[in-house]
């Protein structure tokens, strides 16, 4: 399959710009705002459900079927504020507290105000403490330096901070010149950003759909039940595309894409995962084969839900997974060539 430049830089540039919005589940109203006025742009009816997961719908016939990228990322909330002006967290997500340690990250506060600050664990000058390499790392003993004059509880609320107000990370996203794209989210922003360039090629060339296709952008999925509703209900048909684990005795790379058989929640579709296969064997694409032990996705909380459907999971190839992530071109562009293979293979 022949695919021109300019769709692969589209979806790089939608990567980037969506990496660079804060969305920490439950606050990823910019995140959506972004992707409904793309799908505008594009030319695509585009509605969002009541728990804000954004709905594409193509025309097409017969069999529908949902490609799924969540919006949604790792984060963190205000869970206390210390008698010192430092903040206590309470994790957004699944990840290790030393992926955060040092990192610089935004407080957003409900009425509308964003504050700088810095995750660092409780003793973290090597001049000062004994411990700086033997404290465990844990929510317990990591805080919020916020970068403001503050010295007292009282100082920090004065600024409008209060328990329950969203942190986002900052995403240090960084593209090379050698193609290597590197960023904290993206799980799933670099999914989310394919499935936009998947719907401007359908759209500029003008292609005939030989079933009825939907892009849903769901705005749970870090804690699990991102796909339970907001899918239509239609449907006979559903694919996660989500971020490829890069690790032991795996397959993947950051530049194929990976073809999950199965995971926590058991194998995927026989049907479906043999038919990606089949489409990446007959486009000559890098691909893998992969089970990933630790791992889940929206499609399994759709059939939690209930829907009686097929389910299969596709990514690009992302090492580094809720940490500092990085990915490459060539697995965004082998993943976008086997969603289109896919839906117009027969």
């Amino acid at each position: 399959m022949n695919l021109e430049s300019k769709y692969l830089d589209y979806a790089v540039e939608k990567i980037s710009d969506l990496c660079n919005l804060p969305s920490p589940t439950g606050y990823t109203k910019l995140a959506v705002n972004y992707v409904v006025d793309e799908c505008k742009k594009i030319g695509i009816p585009v509605k969002t459900s009541n728990k804000n997961s954004v709905i594409a719908e193509f025309g097409g016939d017969n069999d529908p079927i949902v490609f799924a990228a969540h919006l949604d990322t790792l984060g963190a909330m205000v869970r206390a504020i210390k008698s010192n002006g430092r903040i206590r967290i309470s994790r957004i997500g699944g990840y290790p507290v030393n992926n955060i340690e040092t990192e610089t990250c935004v407080i957003h506060t409900r009425n509308g105000k964003k504050y700088s600050g810095t995750f660092q664990i409780l003793h973290p000058a090597v001049h000062v403490y004994d411990d700086v390499n033997t404290m465990k790392r844990s929510e317990e003993n990591i805080e919020i330096v916020i970068d403001e004059k503050v010295k007292s509880k009282k100082d920090v609320r004065d600024l409008g901070i209060e328990v329950g107000d969203f942190v986002s990370l900052d995403p240090r996203t960084k593209i090379t010149d050698s193609g290597f794209i590197k960023s904290r989210h993206l799980d799933d922003k670099a999914s989310a950003g394919i499935l936009l360039s998947f719907a401007k090629y359908i759209v500029e060339n003008k292609i005939k759909l030989n079933r009825k296709v939907y892009l849903v952008f769901t705005t749970y999925e870090e804690v699990g039940h991102g796909g339970s509703a907001g899918v239509p209900k239609d449907i006979v048909e559903m694919i996660s595309v989500d971020m490829g684990a890069v690790g032991d005795d795996l397959g993947t790379d950051e530049y194929c894409v990976s073809i999950c058989a199965k995971d926590s929640g058991g194998p995927y579709d026989y049907d479906v995962t043999s038919k990606l296969i089949e489409c990446a064997k007959k486009e000559e694409l890098n691909y893998s084969v992969d089970v990933y032990p630790h791992y889940g996705s929206d499609v399994e909380a759709t059939l939690r839900a209930g829907l009686d459907i097929k389910h299969g999971l596709i990514g690009p190839g992302v090492f580094a997974s809720h940490g500092y992530e990085r990915t490459h071109k060539d697995g965004i562009e082998n993943t976008l060539k086997l969603i289109l293979s896919y839906i117009q293979s027969k």
